[in-house]
C-alpha cells in the first residue's frame, strides 16, 4: 500500500499538522507514504520526515492542468494506491481518481465551523463525494453530517493526535516566567480571539503581571487588523503580544502556563492536544469536541462560548491554585498520551485503508 496525503498548504494549521504527522507516522505501516503541498509550502515543511516521497505543485487556480498533470503523472510514476485527501483538496483528489480509476480516495473532513453547517457550500462537495471510499470526519457533528448530506456510504470519527517536536526557543517571548498565558490558533473569526482579548482585559485589571501570547497565522486581513487596534485602544500593548505563526511552537508552550482556546466553533482542536502534552492547565469553550479532551474540573476548565466574563474567571481560577493548574494538567497530559496517541490513530487509519472496496 502506497499511500500520499495531500493537502493545500504547509502553514501551521491543524489540518496541515495532521497531513503532516500522517505522513510521518505512516512510514513504519506502509509500503510507502508521500505528502503533496498542492499551493503554497510553508513553516511545516521542517517537519516532515526526509524518508517521506514530498512533492510540491505549485497550483495557482482550480483547473490547473500542469498541476493536475503533474500529480497525475506522479502518482503513477510512484504507484500511489491511496490518496488522502484533507479539507479543500478533495476536488483535485478527485480529478486524479478519474484519470487513475484503480486509484483509492479518502477525504478527511476538518472543517472547523461545525457549529455552522447549515451554512456550508456543499454542491460541489457533494458531487465529489460519489467518488471518495471513505470519509474520516474530525468531530461527530461532522460524521453526522456527512452521513446525512453526502453520497459517500463509509463514513467514520477519527480523533486527531498531535506530536510535538522538541525544539529550542527562538522566539523573543515576552512576559515572565510562570505567568503566561498562550493561545496557539490561525487568526481566523472563528477562533473568536475578541472573546478573549475581552477577558483578558478585565484580568489584567487584578492581575497585571500576567501576560496573554497569541501564536498562530496572522493574514494581515480585517480581523487581524481589528485585534492590533483592540490592543492599542484597550492599553494592553505591555500585556498581549502577537507572534503569528512560529516554527518554535513546543518550546512556546513549555515557557506558558496555561493554555485557552476562546473558539465560537471548533472539530477537535490540536492545539488541546498539544497543550496537554506540554503539560499546560487549559481552559477552552465547550464546542465541536473540546469536551472529549477538557472534561471540565478534571483535566481542565470548559465555558460557554462567547461569555468574556465566564472565561475570565476560569482563567483566574487557575491564576488563584497552582495546585489546580498541576492537578489538571497532570490528569490532560495522561488522557491525551493514552486516548490521543499517535499508535492508536494510526492503526485505526491503516485498518480502514485496508478494508476499502
Amino acid at each position: 500500500m502506497r499511500v500520499l496525503q495531500l493537502i493545500d498548504s504547509l502553514e501551521a494549521g491543524g489540518a496541515e499538522r495532521v497531513a503532516v504527522n500522517y505522513a510521518n507516522g505512516l512510514l513504519s505501516s506502509v509500503d510507502g507514504s508521500y505528502l503533496c503541498a498542492t499551493r503554497a509550502e510553508g513553516l511545516l515543511k521542517s517537519n516532515v520526515n526526509k524518508r517521506v516521497g514530498y512533492l510540491f505543485l505549485k497550483k495557482t487556480k482550480t483547473l490547473d492542468f500542469k498541476a493536475i498533470w503533474t500529480l497525475h503523472r506522479f502518482v503513477k510514476k510512484e504507484k500511489i494506491t491511496l490518496i488522502h485527501a484533507h479539507s479543500t483538496s478533495y476536488f483535485l483528489a478527485t480529478l486524479i481518481t478519474i484519470l487513475n480509476s484503480k486509484v483509492k480516495l479518502v477525504w478527511h473532513d476538518h472543517y472547523g465551523k461545525s457549529e455552522f453547517l447549515q451554512q456550508r457550500p456543499q454542491r460541489v462537495l457533494k458531487y465529489c463525494s460519489n467518488y471518495f471510499n471513505h470519509i474520516f470526519s474530525v468531530n461527530l457533528k461532522l460524521e453526522q453530517w456527512a452521513k446525512t448530506c453526502l453520497n459517500t456510504k463509509s463514513v467514520s470519527y477519527l480523533h486527531n493526535y498531535a506530536v510535538l517536536t522538541a525544539t529550542n526557543l527562538k522566539t523573543d517571548l515576552k512576559g515572565v516566567d510562570g505567568k503566561r498565558v498562550v493561545c496557539l490558533a490561525n487568526l481566523r473569526p472563528q477562533k473568536d480571539h475578541f472573546n478573549l482579548l475581552q477577558a483578558f482585559q478585565i484580568l489584567v485589571a487584578k492581575y497585571p503581571d500576567w501576560t496573554l501570547h497569541l501564536v498562530g497565522k496572522d493574514f494581515k486581513d480585517e480581523y487581524s487588523k481589528h485585534i492590533s487596534k483592540f490592543i492599542l485602544t484597550a492599553n494592553l500593548e505591555q500585556h498581549i503580544f502577537v507572534y503569528g505563526s512560529c516554527n518554535d511552537t513546543s518550546a512556546i508552550l513549555k515557557a506558558s502556563t496555561i493554555g485557552v482556546l476562546s473558539s465560537q466553533s471548533e472539530g477537535l482542536p490540536l492545539a488541546l492536544l498539544e497543550y496537554g502534552l506540554a503539560g499546560l492547565a487549559v481552559v477552552a469553550t465547550n464546542v465541536g469536541d473540546c469536551s472529549q479532551v477538557i472534561q471540565s474540573d478534571k483535566t481542565g476548565l470548559l465555558v460557554n462560548p462567547k461569555d468574556e466574563l465566564s472565561l475570565f474567571k476560569a482563567i483566574e481560577r487557575y491564576i488563584q491554585s497552582e495546585a489546580l493548574r498541576d492537578e489538571h494538567s497532570k490528569h490532560l497530559q495522561r488522557l491525551v498520551t493514552h486516548s490521543f496517541s499517535e499508535r492508536n490513530t494510526i492503526q485505526k487509519l491503516t485498518n480502514t485503508y485496508l478494508g476499502l472496496n
